[in-house]
């Protein structure tokens, strides 16, 4: 009986410690793919989010800049 559970125990080490492995391998390729990824984006030149916020708040400031002035000039150009 002792060898069983000997065999068993050996086994169920042998599983934890492949799964161990297994776990590790997986983010080192989680890890590997996100840097490709990320250097593939770097290379295409894309913006960030944050960037493309930026420059959206500048065009809709522009805008309404450009709203205001064609009014203004309207006003002059009614009074003279």
């Amino acid at each position: 009986m002792q060898t069983r559970n000997k065999v068993f125990d050996d086994l169920s080490q042998l599983m934890t410690n492949a799964m161990g492995v297994a776990q590790g391998a997986r983010q080192e390729a989680e890890t590997a793919m996100k840097s490709l990824i990320d250097r593939w984006l770097a290379d295409r030149d894309f913006v960030t989010r944050e960037e493309f916020d930026a420059v959206r708040a500048m065009a809709q400031k522009a805008r309404e800049e450009n709203e205001a002035l064609k009014t203004r000039i309207a006003a002059l150009e009614a009074r003279a």
